[in-house]
């Protein structure tokens, strides 16, 4: 994958880390546990140990992080391969390596079997041996000639060109949740443009019943509540969301928490309790979110537990009463419990500022909590609480947070744990649950990355599955584990093929400070990696990070020729609570350098064309846009700005009533508007819009709640006043980000005329 190979310099590392048996002229050397006779004459041989670094830098892009070299090694050598890592490395086992590396492993046997395939790539020459031993000029050969090989398909033709509309459009039904008794199953699917609820019965071929008849907006979730189906919905993306109900037909819509100004929350779907669930309101502080008890028939709500105005999350336990509430000040925060609803609450564990504990279910018992922590530790990990706050840590791992668990309340039992590092990765905790899990992904041969349990009845033996990837936007099954039945129940972005489309490459890189920075860089299909224009795509946030998956705009930037480059800067989420913590009043600073070094580093692997840089981003994202081409302005040839904050002053001003419990958080990771002035107009680009030059268009919804409609005209009207034309688009129906079909694919068919002006 990297073009600069330099010989020389290889040769003079290699010369120094050689043992002399490695370059005696007339030796020895063992080939899976065989003595070889083997002429080296006056060539250089290769060490497993270097041979194996030289791959890892050449033929991935993990070339900072330790522990993701550590795991690909783990794929391309097995238990009981190459166990001495000093000792010369023959052809057949570097052709073994090669051939993992490049994913087209079949059903080679032997180490001459793997050579045959190495050399139908055309990477070893066909007088070449098994039992050879590789050589710097070998290996030379082999670097210069990967990328070239048949398996990657690549003459540097590109591919077709997919219309902005099939990556954008809506991608079919999705969403799919069974009924609690697992008959039924409802899911999102567009009608009139809008994503509305439909249901059917398994097993029957009867048309699908629409619940729904939203022409305005989206229905955004929607669930089960015994036999009935409720959804979310707000007003024009103003996230004041609704709890609402409809009659089978779609024909009576009731809204079951009519209060305007109001967003609305599930607390718990009360399994058991017949008609009622709980949610939380501010309908009495627009600042603080209420318990409250709601009767899905009649609408009636109960109050059920009173926020003195510092409670940002709660638990109910398996009887349906609130025992468990978490307060906190912005910055540190404190588990309360109670026994009972009647009692007060009384602090159980105190956390300090950066620790986070989040109570995810009391044991059946009511006399556990299970709980996601990084109290005293920087990783988040998967604990247990008695009721004297004792924990028991369940699950760590060592790299990266725990990102979520799943809980069955039937059995009582943690299911999985999940976590991020390259790709989504399971710790099993139920040994069943793992066998049908295995079972499901034999079946549908895909890798645990790909493959995702989405729900299940109470008996767990009716499952929805779903299967997607980098270059798969979706697809889902049901599966009926007593009759081993998988039934396809729809296919996202069926129009769109597999083969046509971008591998996404986790990547590591050194930031300038020595923080190891993780991310993914896109390559467009059949185009050589040299010299590419790049779109770095910084995520929102900052508190996230992108992950390996589907990506409909990056596909649509990759089909376009661009690399695309998105990075985990410091701030992400993810990667423990001393990363997180880096990014603290660091942004434009070095979260911004973080960006640059990653445009940086494609640059210097050759990937990137200097001249052909473009940066495109949303929310925090969009600050990151204007940050790069306020703070490096000879970077960037082109910029789009989507729905970013170009003046913390003015964001910290006007942030949603509802987030007033984390201004405090805002101001430490942030900065304070008092305290920090200096700093946050340092940073702020639209008091430095002298220094912008790059081409800029700019999205935003008018009803955005988070990045208000004030942070686009700001940096747009201080531009304009300058002479500088800027591309602005404007939705008056839309909030953060636009969720309408018409209007997505407007934006996006703008940006990629915007970019090929500026970039091709």
């Amino acid at each position: 994958m990297r073009k600069r190979f330099l010989l020389t310099v290889f040769t003079a590392a290699l010369i120094g880390s050689y043992p002399l048996s490695a370059m005696a002229t007339d030796g020895h050397t063992t080939v899976e546990g065989q003595k070889v006779e083997q002429q080296v004459n006056v060539e250089m041989a290769v060490s497993v140990e270097d041979f194996i670094d030289t791959a890892l830098r050449e033929f991935t892009y993990q070339h900072a992080s330790k522990e993701m070299r550590e795991a690909i090694v783990t794929r391309w050598v097995l238990p009981g391969e190459l166990e001495d890592r000093q000792a010369s490395i023959s052809k057949g086992e570097a052709a073994r390596i090669v051939i993992r590396s490049l994913g087209i492993e079949e059903d080679e046997k032997t180490l001459d079997d793997y050579l045959q395939s190495a050399k139908a790539q055309r990477l070893f020459t066909l007088q070449a041996k098994a039992d050879a031993l590789m050589t710097i000029d070998d290996l030379e050969t082999l670097v210069a000639g990967y990328n070239k090989a048949p398996a990657h398909g690549i003459t540097d033709r590109g591919v077709e060109e997919i219309s902005v509309e099939d990556f954008m459009k809506n991608p079919g039904d999705f969403g799919y949740d069974l009924s609690p008794d697992g008959e039924y199953i409802s899911y999102s699917s567009s009608w009139e443009n809008r994503f509305n609820v439909f249901f059917k019965k398994m097993g029957e071929d009867s048309e699908p019943v629409r619940v729904t008849s939203s022409k305005d907006h989206d229905i955004v979730a929607s669930f089960w509540k015994d036999d009935q189906i409720l959804y979310l919905k707000d007003d024009g993306g103003d996230e004041n969301y609704h709890i609402y109900s409809s009659s089978f037909n779609g024909q009576e819509e009731r809204d079951l928490t009519p209060y305007a100004g109001v967003r609305v929350e599930m607390v718990s779907g009360l399994q058991g309790i017949k008609d009622e669930i709980l949610i939380m309101m501010n309908k009495e502080d627009p600042t603080a979110f209420d318990v409250y008890k709601l009767n899905i028939k009649t609408g009636e709500t109960t109050h059920v537990a009173k926020n003195p105005g510092n409670i940002v999350s709660w638990l109910a336990d398996h009887d349906g009463k609130i025992r468990i509430a978490v307060e906190s000040d912005g910055v540190d925060s404190t588990v309360l419990y109670r026994n009972s609803e009647k009692d007060e609450f009384r602090p159980f564990v105190q956390t300090e500022a950066g620790d986070s504990i989040t109570p995810i279910a009391f044991t059946k018992d009511n006399q556990s909590i299970y709980a996601l922590s990084n109290k005293e530790r920087d990783k988040i990990e998967l604990v247990e609480f008695d009721l004297n706050a004792n924990e028991k840590v369940i699950y760590t791992n060592k790299q990266v947070d725990v990102l979520n668990t799943a809980y069955d309340r039937t059995q009582d039992k943690i299911l999985y744990s999940l976590y991020m590092t390259d790709k989504l990765h399971y710790q099993f905790h139920d040994e069943k649950f793992e066998a049908l899990f295995n079972e499901l992904k034999d079946k549908l041969n895909v890798s645990e990355s790909e493959l995702m349990i989405n729900d299940y009845n109470k008996e767990m033996t009716k499952f929805i599955v779903a299967v997607s990837s980098d270059k798969v936007y979706g697809t889902y099954y049901y599966y009926d584990s007593t009759t081993k039945e998988l039934t396809k129940l729809a296919e996202l972005g069926s129009w769109l093929d597999p083969d046509q489309l971008a591998d996404m490459h986790p990547i590591s890189y050194k930031s300038r400070d020595g923080l190891t920075i993780h991310g993914y860089l896109t390559l467009p299909k059949n185009k050589k990696p040299e010299n590419l224009p790049l779109i770095v795509n910084p995520h929102g946030g900052p508190w996230a990070r992108d992950m390996w998956g589907f990506n409909p705009e990056v596909q649509l930037l990759a089909n376009r020729g661009y690399a695309v480059l998105q990075v985990n800067f410091r701030s992400s989420a993810g990667y423990g609570k001393e990363f997180l913590d880096a990014g603290n009043k660091q942004w434009g600073l070095k979260i911004q350098d973080d960006i640059t070094d990653g445009v940086q580093w494609a640059i210097e692997q050759g990937i990137a064309d200097q001249d052909r840089i473009g940066i495109y981003g949303a929310s925090f994202g969009g600050y990151a846009t204007l940050a790069g081409i306020t703070f490096t302005p000879d970077l960037y040839a082109a910029a789009v700005d989507y729905v970013g904050v170009s003046n913390i002053f003015t964001l910290l001003e006007t942030i949603p009533p509802y987030w007033e419990t984390i201004r405090n958080d805002l101001y430490k990771r942030v900065g304070h508007p008092v305290e920090d002035k200096e700093l946050l107009e340092a940073v702020s680009p639209v008091f430095h819009v002298d220094k912008i030059k790059t081409p800029l268009f700019v999205a935003q919804g008018a009803n955005d709640p988070r990045v208000n409609q004030a942070e686009s005209d700001q940096i747009v009207e201080a531009l304009r006043a300058r002479g500088v034309d800027v591309e602005y688009m404007l939705k008056e129906n839309e909030g953060h980000g636009f969720q309408k079909e018409e209007n997505r694919i407007e934006f996006y068919n703008a940006m990629i005329r915007f970019l090929d002006t500026h970039l091709k």
